[in-house]
């Protein structure tokens, strides 16, 4: 069985935990005012209809009258990280999808922690005492069905789909809720009278490939609830990066430094929690026009020491073009490897200089969150320099993993055709 955890309004919620005054109060947290989206919605706001990715100046028309928080990253990191240590307590088999979401794989954890429903509501329950947010879920036996019932048991509940009963499940549900159905091949289905996924299943393979070409199948598995895919668990990624979107363009090496420092720093403190190492440092940049370039360079053996792979991307920083004005910035590392590798002919023996004091400062973070050292580069309370608005939809996801969703996707994909108009901020 699968358990897709989701939680409730994440960023809303941190908040409302953290400030008890905006508690039962429609809280939108969001960016710049005028280049801003939301990130996130309370539920006290949406019946107003705010919701998550929309433009802020919407949010402000629809809900004069509500409190706007700005993020507080490092807030929001050090909740996921509480809540993902929970999830590790039950199984090894967990794929992030971002921040505030993952699948679990638990069929081998039932023998030891009863089935997927007692063991979904402990998790829950375990969050709610020890992090103080709400979390729902949803479980069944493929990941597409698991993820769509954690949606039915919003706020602060769980859905379970029996075994078997998958397709039954989805047959009333529109065909929206099918991934890659976004709001264009929407219209396409409807026009050929599939309203409901039960529609798309009943016209059979041949049919949907001959009218929507290699889609056709995919649609017609989900909606017969055949999902093959595994719990695909952080051991098994293929790259760790961070990447932060501007609330403000920049222009010149000095304001990207510290941004770039910090998400160096991120990707090896993640490299080291999964216990990977990258043979390779990637540096993506986007300009305020949306072009986006990215610089490569292998290392001469594989590391997990953010200082070096901060070297590493400034050093691929400098040969970039920074006469254009930037809005994101991004280091990943990538070709990852397991273990330590062999070593050189004249290494030390022993863990080097760099290798203990990256133990140390995991070990402090692990015990006083992610704030407790920071370089001088970034703000005292840990958060990043200059009025950054971290994110920008695969960015930041879970530990760095860049696993989006058809939804997230989508929803990129929209906003970057919105950006012919007037400029709008995209969601992490």
């Amino acid at each position: 069985m699968i358990i897709h955890l989701d939680m409730d309004a994440f960023y809303a919620s941190v908040e409302q935990r953290d400030d008890p005054a905006l508690r039962g109060k429609p809280v939108i947290v969001g960016g710049h005012p005028q280049r801003g989206v939301v990130l996130a919605a309370s539920y006290e706001v949406r019946p107003f209809g705010v919701r998550s990715a929309i433009p802020m100046a919407w949010a402000m028309r629809m809900a004069p009258n509500a409190i706007v928080v700005p993020p507080r990253f490092s807030a929001y990191v050090d909740a996921s990280e509480a809540v993902f240590r929970i999830f590790e307590r039950y199984t090894p088999e967990i794929e992030p999808l971002s921040l505030d979401e993952a699948f679990l794989d638990v069929g081998a954890s039932e023998a030891l922690f009863g089935d997927a429903q007692k063991l979904a509501a402990r998790i829950r329950q375990e969050i709610r005492d020890e992090v103080q947010l709400p979390a729902s879920a949803g479980i069944a036996d493929v990941k597409f069905v698991a993820k769509i019932a954690s949606d039915y048991g919003k706020p602060n509940g769980q859905k379970y789909v029996p075994p078997g009963t998958s397709k039954e499940f989805l047959r009333p549900l529109p065909v929206s809720r099918i991934w890659g159905v976004g709001p264009k091949t929407e219209q396409v289905l409807l026009k050929y009278g599939l309203k409901t996924i039960g529609d798309v299943a009943d016209r059979g393979e041949d049919w949907l490939t001959q009218h929507l070409g290699s889609s056709g199948k995919h649609f017609f598995e989900l909606a017969n609830a055949i999902d093959p895919r595994r719990v695909v668990s952080d051991r098994h990624a293929k790259s760790v990066g961070a990447q932060d979107t501007f609330d403000e363009d920049l222009l010149g090496e000095e304001p990207l430094r510290g941004h770039v420092h910090s998400q160096a720093l991120r990707v090896g403190r993640r490299l080291r929690k999964c216990a990977m190492k990258a043979r390779c440092v990637q540096l993506t940049v986007k300009y305020s026009d949306f072009t986006q370039i990215t610089r490569r360079h292998t290392l001469e053996k594989p590391t997990d020491d953010g200082q070096e792979l901060y070297r590493e991307a400034m050093a691929l920083l400098k040969k970039t073009d920074l006469r254009r004005k930037v809005r994101l910035t991004g280091v990943s590392g990538q070709e990852l490897v397991t273990g330590e590798g062999q070593l050189g002919l004249f290494a030390e023996s022993g863990p080097s200089k760099s290798t203990r004091l990256n133990s140390a400062l995991d070990a402090i973070a692990s015990k006083f969150g992610n704030k407790a050292v920071v370089t001088a580069d970034l703000r005292e309370d840990g958060s990043l320099p200059n009025g950054v608005a971290p994110g920008g939809f695969a960015d930041e996801q879970r530990d760095g993993f860049y696993s989006e969703d058809k939804r997230e996707r989508a929803a990129r994909a929209e906003f970057e055709r919105t950006q012919q108009g007037p400029r709008v901020e995209r969601e992490p």
